[in-house]
């Protein structure tokens, strides 16, 4: 094994939307990245599929490239057929019709809000598999997903894009038997800073040299996974497949949506060789052998030779209808992996999408999809504001959430041919409709090849990041063809169209007809400039929700961090959507985490309205960074500086530098809020922690206020930090002791270092 190094990850988030609404220059994120120990046990490595370089050409090309180019800022005429996106053969959802307000022109959409290109994985395959030599043509560009063979924890992926035979970009999975791609933090230690070295070992590399990049110590298995994973990945996009193959060999992992069953399939070159069924938890994982029910064991029992036998083509066995039809599904998804010419018409990962906007607001899906099937589906329902309501929706909008999400999962995808009457959750029919549209619109965004237009056909609300202004846009032929606008009022309800003003009618008539006529390139109204960039932020929002293109951000509120000190940290609650802060609030805690509000330092608590109202007035992550710090309160300005920053890393939909924490100090408190703890990140691993133990007012005691038994867990937490190293207790903490004083100590310790963890991760 070579010398392991020491590598900068940057990756760039370039957010572009509509012309002069939103300035955000590129940003980069830089990531130092190190080795760090592994607790991964060693495994043999799998043995990729040999490729077949020799193969008739006679297969169709596979899919294409998904990013689309981003569009001129003019003006295109309305074309005379209106474009009819469909994803696959299912018919796509119609949006509901609107009254158009008159007016003289019709702008087009104009300035499509770009998101970033979708960023993909790659991976190399195994150092036994016998990569072939890159000829011209003899791979098709496009995005590939591909993964490694499975094992009990779950499997290594990459989703890969390739052009010219070369990786030019790779996001690198692991996923467990539930989902796509879990937490960092959930992997083992060593995987860690693998994610990044390996990433920039592979970009760039053909399938040859892909083949001989070295495994990163500590995480050989998963090196070799995600290599293995690129050659499978290279393999599935040759335009000419194997004649002499249709499977990757080895043992291949699938799940049905709604999460009851795993598959473990194995197969040889040509045929299935053998089948493992599991039962899963509710939280995604395996059940324990040991602990199975006599009806689990009687469900194995009997479904295990019919999936063997028939394959996905298998029929629910008697008395077993359920479970075995979960079983086929997830039988359907291990061998959809395994297929070298897998069919799927969709990117795995996650998207968001809305469904039809009315005046009430509007209903959103993020989904996550692979080989074409719904794995996850969160459905909500947003308010006038755009903001998720959560439990203060209509009452039966929040009790129909859980049965339409089961529904959609049972289904697997979008419900074609929605019927209300059928379909619909009673008493919450129309958003049942709406998150119906949304999921579907979600799959269209994921497809390989993208249906024609920019923007969905529809109705779409839009509201600027102040929530001034709440806008209705209907949508055809990627032109918006009617504006309804509407003004918020003081108490942050929109005013009803007979309560405004005389003035206030006339400035929202000067408004629509100026965005119908020049789009986002509205002249100010004189007196109204701010009004006036209020309304094309509106028309921004409602076009980017209107967009194909999955966004870098997801939607909603994240919670993050400044560096914190032995007084306390800064807390920021940040509400994203489309990448733009419509939310926030700042809050500065103490060393039991609990909000300080009057009693932090005065200069603190002037400083915070005045910071957030300066990151709302800046609306990006890019902004947020140029914010002036508050006289007198230098300190904490930066520190919240950071938490908007961390916020939004939390948010990326593909993580610019993949990793399990951000690099900073940061504090966490035991359950009953006596033991702090400090951790200090660096190259994105914990390297050093301190104890405090608190007072009944959350105040640090002194040492020689200590017991016996706090010493000693102090010290042994804080001797066993290095400053460069993963911390002894970095990594999967559990109590200790050698009498049971310190064992109850170091549990509420190990609390705490827990908390603290959750603050500092990504």
């Amino acid at each position: 094994m070579k010398k392991l190094i020491s590598l900068t990850v940057s990756a760039a988030l370039l957010l572009a939307p509509l012309a002069y609404t939103i300035n955000a220059p590129a940003l980069n994120l830089k990531v130092d990245a190190v080795s760090a120990a592994s607790e991964e046990a060693p495994a043999a490595t799998a043995k990729p599929a040999a490729p077949k370089p020799t193969a008739k050409p006679t297969a169709k090309p596979t899919a294409k490239p998904t990013a689309k180019p981003k569009p001129t800022v003019k003006p295109t005429p309305k074309p005379t057929a209106k474009p009819t996106p469909k994803a696959t053969a299912k018919p796509a959802a119609t949006a509901e019709a609107a009254a158009k307000p008159a007016a003289t022109a019709k702008p087009t959409a104009t300035a499509k809000p770009a998101a970033t290109a979708k960023p993909t994985a790659t991976v190399v395959p195994a150092a036994t598999a016998k990569p072939v030599t890159v000829k011209q043509n003899v791979y098709q560009d496009g995005v590939y997903v591909a993964y490694g063979n499975a094992y009990s924890k779950g499997t290594e992926g990459a989703k890969v894009t390739i052009k010219d035979g070369k990786i030019t970009d790779i996001e690198l999975l692991r996923t467990s038997p539930k989902l796509i791609d879990r937490n960092a933090r959930e992997n083992y230690s060593g995987v860690w800073a693998a994610y990044k070295l390996m990433k920039d070992r592979l970009l760039g590399q053909t399938r040859d040299s892909a083949a001989a990049v070295d495994a990163v110590s500590g995480a050989t298995r998963s090196s070799n996974g995600w290599k293995l994973s690129v050659d499978r990945a290279f393999e599935r996009a040759l335009k000419v497949k194997p004649a002499d193959a249709a499977y990757f060999e080895g043992d291949h992992m699938g799940v049905d949506p709604e999460g009851k069953y795993a598959v473990f399939a194995s197969y040889d070159a040509n045929k299935l060789t053998a089948v493992k069924l599991y039962p899963l938890t509710a939280a995604g994982d395996f059940v324990d052998e040991k602990t199975y029910t006599a009806e689990q064991t009687a469900a194995i029992a009997a479904i295990t030779p019919v999936l063997l036998a028939n394959g996905s083509s298998a029929q629910p066995v008697a008395g077993f209808e359920a479970e075995s039809k979960a079983a086929i599904k997830a039988f359907r998804d291990a061998e959809q992996n395994a297929s070298i010419n897998n069919t799927s018409a969709y990117i795995d990962g996650f998207y968001s999408s809305y469904g039809t906007a009315r005046s009430v607001g509007v209903e959103r899906a993020d989904v996550v999809i692979r080989n074409g099937k719904l794995v996850d589906v969160k459905l909500y329902r947003l308010g006038t504001n755009l903001i998720d309501r959560g439990a203060t929706a209509y009452a039966e909008v929040v009790k129909a959430n859980a049965p339409m999400t089961a529904k959609l999962l049972a289904n697997g995808s979008y419900i074609a041919n929605y019927n209300e009457k059928v379909d619909g959750i009673s008493g919450a029919t129309e958003s049942s409709h709406g998150w119906n549209q949304a999921v579907e619109r979600a799959f269209e965004k994921a497809l390989k090849v993208p249906a024609a237009g920019q923007y969905f056909d529809g109705k779409f609300a839009g509201v600027d990041n102040a929530s001034k202004i709440f806008m209705l846009a209907d949508v055809a032929g990627d032109q918006v063809t009617g504006i309804k606008l509407s003004l918020f009022g003081t108490d942050g309800k929109l005013i009803a169209d007979d309560k405004l003003t005389a003035e206030q009618k006339t400035l929202v008539e000067q408004l629509t007809a100026g965005l119908l006529d020049k789009g986002v390139q509205i002249a100010d109204l004189t007196g109204q400039e701010a009004l006036t960039a209020a309304a094309r932020a509106a028309l921004t929002d409602a076009l980017t929700n209107a967009s194909k293109e999955q966004g870098a951000y997801k939607d909603g509120t994240f919670t993050a961090y400044g560096d914190a000190y032995d007084k306390g940290t800064n807390k920021a609650d940040v509400t994203l959507r489309n990448g733009k802060i419509v939310n926030v609030a700042l809050s500065r805690v103490g060393m039991n985490m609990v909000d300080l509000g009057k009693n932090a330092y005065a200069e603190v608590q002037k400083a915070l309205p005045q910071l957030t109202a300066s990151f709302l007035a800046a609306g990006t992550r890019e902004g947020a960074q140029q914010v002036d710090a508050v006289s007198g309160a230098t300190s904490s300005s930066n520190a919240l500086k950071a938490a908007v920053d961390r916020a939004y890393g939390k948010a990326e939909v593909v993580e610019a530098g993949k990793a399990a924490y951000f690099n900073g100090t940061f504090i966490g408190v035991s359950t009953d809020k006596t033991v702090n703890v400090m951790v200090t990140v660096k190259y994105n691993v914990p390297v050093s922690m301190i104890v405090y133990y608190l007072d009944a007012a959350g105040k640090v005691k002194t040492y020689d206020q200590l017991t016996a038994a706090e010493q000693a867990v102090k010290a042994e937490i804080e001797n066993t930090s290095t400053g460069n190293g993963l911390h002894k207790y970095g990594y999967r903490a559990a109590a200790f002791g050698s009498n049971d004083a310190e064992k109850e100590v170091s549990a509420k310790a190990v609390e705490a270092i827990k908390a603290a963890l959750e603050t500092a991760g990504k």
